[in-house]
């Protein structure tokens, strides 16, 4: 009686270390019973190899916002600090600004490829469709020709008198000229140049659009006061025309 008692405690014994090492094998496996208890190989999921190309990189894009920021802020102490030294800095600049890109004639071409211009220069006509027509810039007589200088036309003009863009375009500079004094260069979209100077005042800004008969600035008046007097020259390329052959000043 004795001995049936111990073996039906044994038995129970290795009946709950059975039950217990089955329910630590099912835990650690993971292992999931389908209907008729039958079981499946665990589905192993390889994660897709991820591939960047190496323009979005992070470190690439951080590089090159980096050097940018380094560029804008070498080209803003350049023209902000009047040193010697830095005139090189300033001249390259402009050059590349007003030579090497294009700001009206790549609109235009915008313009023509998707049917509506960019923000930086909105137009106000179809150039591709309608032929240009120019604005007199200010009304006067010509007190020296084109003959005498090959570039441009001296007008005289009454006092204080206003200086408008003869077309749209972007105003590529916006400064001091020798022997022009203050001026204007204006882009235009269709590659033209038209150069405004001896103001005394300019009512535009660098890069800015400019419309067609929007006020530049004002003329120079005389010494005596008597007039005014401002320069005006039109460029095609990189050569300089007689605006009295483009512009009507009648």
């Amino acid at each position: 009686m004795k001995k049936r008692r111990v073996d039906e405690i044994r038995k129970r014994i290795a009946k709950r270390k059975a039950a217990q090492q089955k329910q630590t094998y099912e835990k650690d496996a993971d292992v999931f019973l389908l209907p008729d208890e039958e079981y499946t190989a665990p589905v192993i999921f390889e994660e897709e190899e991820r591939t960047v190309h190496p323009l979005f990189r992070k470190e690439v894009f951080l590089l090159k916002t980096l050097c940018a920021a380094c560029l804008v802020l070498l080209l803003a102490v350049a023209f902000k600090k009047p040193s010697a030294a830095l005139e090189p800095v300033r001249s390259a600049a402009q050059t590349v600004m007003q030579q090497e890109f294009q700001f009206a004639t790549v609109t235009n071409w915008y313009e023509k490829q998707f049917g509506k211009p960019l923000t930086l220069l909105p137009s106000s006509q179809k150039v591709d469709k309608v032929k240009n027509t120019y604005a007199v810039p200010a009304s006067g007589k010509v007190l020296q020709n084109f003959k005498t200088n090959g570039q441009g036309v001296l007008f005289q003009t009454n006092v204080n008198a206003t200086v408008d863009a003869v077309n749209e375009g972007v105003a590529i500079f916006v400064g001091t000229k020798q022997d022009l004094g203050n001026t204007v260069i204006i882009q235009h979209t269709d590659g033209t140049e038209s150069w405004y100077g001896n103001l005394a005042e300019v009512s535009v800004t660098l890069y800015g659009y400019v419309k067609k008969e929007q006020k530049i600035g004002v003329v120079q008046n005389s010494a005596d006061g008597k007039n005014g007097q401002f320069y005006f020259a039109f460029k095609k390329g990189n050569v300089f025309v007689d605006p009295i052959e483009v512009i009507s000043f009648e």
